[in-house]
C-alpha cells in the first residue's frame, strides 16, 4: 500500500474524531392518578367493598326469593338467616336457640340488638314457621342479671303457651342460677350429669373502699337530698350504713327471690302436667337446696330440677319425640353479613387492650344491681 495514499476505514470501524453523546430523552410523565398518592388507592379499596356489598346484597335478596320458593337457606325476620345444622331429610323441623355466656340486656356489637330481642326474634320465626315443630333451648350459662333473665324465661312461657310448641332445655357445662331461671318454663329439661346447676338464689355485690381511703387521707364529701340516696355507696363507713338502709337492700333481695322460686316452682308444676306425670316432679323439700347452693346434674335430676339425663342428642330425641315426629331437622337462626359492621371499623378506635384468656368469660358485676348468678364465677 502506498504510504501518500490516505487511509480507507470500513463502515465498521468507528469513525476518528472527538464522540459526541447520545442527546437526552426526558422520561415520559406520570400518570394523572400517580400523583394523587395512596390516597387514591384506599378509595379504589373503598369502592371495590363497596361494590362487594351491594352485589351481596342482590344475592342475598336471590336466595330469599330461592327461600320462598323452599330453598334451604333463605333470609327470614329481622336480620336472621335460617341455617340447617343437620340434614335428616324430613320436612319438619326442630329450632336450635343459644343462651351461651352471661345473661344480658346490654346491646351486643353496637347493632343495637342484645340477647333478649334476638332470642324473641327467632321464637317468633319458629312460632310463624308451620314446618318447626320444637325448639331446643341450648343453655351454657352461669346466669346473669335479673331482668334480662326474667324477660326471657317469660318469653319462653309465652311461645310454649300461644304455638302449642314444646321447648327442651340442653344443659351445657353450665346452667346454673340465670341459666336455670330461663329454662324452668321449658316443657323438658335434660342435663348431663357433669352440668353444674342449681345456685338458685339472688346476689347483690358491691365494694366498700372507705379503709383504702382513710389510709391515703381521702375524705369524701356528700351533698343529698335523702338520708337514703348513697345507699351503697363504697365510701361509707361501716358505721355510717343503716339499718334501715340495709333492711330495704335485704327485702329487695328476698322479694327477688321468692319470684325465683316462684318461677321454678310454676315451671316444674305445669311441665309435669304437659307431660302427663312422665317427667320428674320436684321433692317435697326441694326449696331446702334453693339457698344458692351449686348441683351436679345428677343431683338436679334425684331432686326433681330436670327430667333427663344426656346429652343434646338425648334432648333432640325428646324433642322429636314431645313433637310426636320421626324424625326433623335441626335448625338454627344466625345473624348475616353486614356491611354496616365492616364501616364500623373504620370510624372506631378503641385503644389496645391486654386480654388474659382463663378459659372463660367473667362477667362484669356491676355495683348496685340484682343477679341471678351463680357464685362459681364470683370468687
Amino acid at each position: 500500500m502506498d504510504e501518500n495514499m490516505p487511509p480507507i476505514y470500513s463502515k465498521a470501524d468507528p469513525e476518528p474524531g472527538p464522540k459526541i453523546p447520545p442527546p437526552l430523552v426526558p422520561p415520559p410523565p406520570p400518570p394523572p392518578w400517580a400523583h394523587r398518592g395512596r390516597g387514591w388507592m384506599f378509595f379504589s379499596i373503598f369502592l371495590l367493598v363497596v361494590l362487594v356489598g351491594v352485589t351481596g346484597r342482590w344475592a342475598l335478596g336471590v336466595l330469599e326469593d330461592l327461600g320462598a320458593k323452599g330453598g334451604a337457606l333463605h333470609r327470614r325476620g329481622r336480620e336472621l338467616l335460617e341455617v340447617v345444622v343437620e340434614d335428616h331429610g324430613s320436612r319438619n323441623k326442630i329450632a336450635v336457640v343459644d343462651i351461651d355466656g352471661l345473661i344480658t340486656g346490654a346491646i351486643l356489637n353496637g347493632v343495637g340488638h342484645n340477647m333478649v330481642t334476638q332470642l324473641k326474634d327467632k321464637l317468633s320465626l319458629a312460632e310463624d314457621d308451620p314446618t318447626v315443630k320444637a325448639v331446643l333451648l341450648r343453655v351454657d350459662s352461669p346466669g346473669g342479671e335479673v331482668m334480662a333473665a326474667d324477660e326471657i324465661s317469660r318469653a319462653i312461657g309465652e311461645f310454649q303457651k300461644k304455638s302449642g310448641k314444646p321447648v327442651v332445655a340442653s344443659f351445657g357445662g353450665l346452667a346454673a342460677s340465670g341459666g336455670y331461671y330461663v329454662s324452668a318454663p321449658c316443657r323438658w329439661i335434660v342435663s348431663s350429669e357433669l352440668t353444674i346447676t342449681g345456685s338458685i338464689g339472688v346476689i347483690m355485690h358491691s365494694y366498700n373502699y372507705r379503709g383504702l381511703l382513710n389510709k391515703v387521707g381521702v375524705m369524701p364529701e356528700v351533698f343529698k337530698s335523702g338520708r337514703f340516696k348513697d345507699m351503697l355507696s363504697g365510701d361509707k363507713s361501716p358505721d355510717e350504713v343503716l339499718p334501715e338502709e340495709r333492711q330495704m337492700v335485704q327485702s329487695l333481695i328476698d322479694e327477688t327471690f321468692d319470684r325465683f322460686k316462684q318461677v321454678v316452682a310454676e315451671g316444674r308444676r305445669n311441665a309435669n302436667k304437659e307431660n302427663n306425670g312422665k317427667g320428674r316432679t320436684l321433692v317435697k323439700d326441694w326449696n331446702q337446696y334453693a339457698d344458692g347452693r351449686i348441683l351436679s346434674g345428677k343431683q338436679a335430676y334425684e331432686y326433681g330440677f330436670v327430667d333427663e339425663l344426656g346429652d343434646f342428642q338425648a334432648a333432640f330425641a325428646s324433642a322429636k319425640r314431645l313433637a310426636q315426629l320421626r324424625d326433623a331437622q335441626l335448625i338454627r337462626y344466625e345473624q348475616p353479613f353486614d356491611l354496616a359492621n365492616i364501616f364500623r371499623l373504620f370510624v372506631k378506635s378503641d385503644p389496645p387492650a391486654l386480654k388474659l384468656d382463663l378459659g372463660m368469660e367473667l362477667p362484669k358485676i356491676q355495683a348496685g344491681r340484682l343477679y341471678f348468678l351463680s357464685s362459681t364465677v364470683l370468687h
